[in-house]
């Protein structure tokens, strides 16, 4: 499937803000079952782009600029040539053991409520790591219902767990947390879905952005789940940045300085280019 990405983040600020640094990791890497055909990055203010790789190999650009700045935006524009892996990610950058992804943050840290969960669905699929991890993704899409109102970006694993509601980056952070329990490797991951990419129908998530989880299987390595659509990412995925958490991945971070309040808006289109690649 060939995807096209048009991605739009407005910062607007009253009164204008004196600077802001940003960072932002909004760029795609090639790996088996995912080419970058086209992508830039553009700010509507003058100031220069400096890419370089974090430590997790996430494609990164940082800048910082000068005001008085009352909008900034961020525009991301590109097509992605992917094909269906049955969530196997092969061919990525890899600079750590898969052993540190079994690290908790404070955004993936397990309660008593999640470990008892996470060890029964482990309990009802045996001692096989994929079927546990499949058996969990299931058993979570299950207990959480998709609801972008409550929950917002510091919101942790344990609060949306207790809720039982949350957003994909809710989802994904519950997942990750539950199986590091059970002792499997797993991060975070951020991207884009295109609008039909969930069997449900739901899309959770996908227009604003997306997040799922890959957990490490022995013999088949790195492999995505994604619970909010309870499936492994297909061809409509975009894989963009991974860490820990969604701090290590977020696609904009960064801050401002002086000025009043700051209002974001953001505009994203993810869908199937017409355009086919010739053979």
């Amino acid at each position: 499937m060939r995807i096209r990405v048009n991605h739009q983040t407005i910062y607007r600020y009253d009164p204008p803000a004196h600077g802001a640094i940003q960072i932002l990791r909004l760029t795609p890497r090639n790996h088996d079952g995912q080419y970058v055909v086209a992508w830039r990055i553009d700010v509507s203010e003058s100031c220069r782009l400096q890419a370089h790789d974090d430590a997790f190999g996430n494609i990164t650009h940082t800048f910082a600029i000068d005001g008085p700045i009352e909008e900034l935006r961020v525009l991301v524009e590109g097509e992605v040539e992917t094909q269906d892996t049955s969530g196997v990610v092969r061919g990525t950058v890899e600079r750590f053991h898969p052993s540190l992804f079994l690290r908790q943050t404070e955004l993936t840290e397990t309660s008593e409520a999640i470990r008892a969960f996470a060890m029964e669905a482990a309990g009802d699929a045996g001692v096989d790591r994929l079927e546990r991890l499949h058996t969990l993704m299931g058993a979570l899409g299950d207990a959480m219902t998709y609801d972008p109102d409550p929950t917002h970006a510091s919101t942790t694993a344990v609060e949306a767990f207790e809720l039982k509601r949350g957003v994909c980056q809710d989802f994904a952070h519950i997942f990750t947390g539950a199986a590091r329990q059970l002792g499997i490797p797993a991060r975070y991951v951020s991207g884009y879905l295109v609008g039909d990419g969930a069997e449900d129908g739901s899309d959770a998530g996908h227009q604003a952005g997306h997040a799922w989880a890959e957990a490490y299987v022995d013999g088949l390595g790195w492999i995505g789940f994604d619970a909010a659509n309870c499936l492994c990412p297909t061809d409509a995925y975009v894989r963009v940045a991974t860490g820990l958490d969604y701090l290590g991945a977020a696609p904009v971070r960064g801050n401002r300085y002086g000025g009043g309040e700051e209002k974001l808006s953001v505009a994203l289109t993810v869908d199937q280019s017409s355009r086919q690649v010739q053979g």
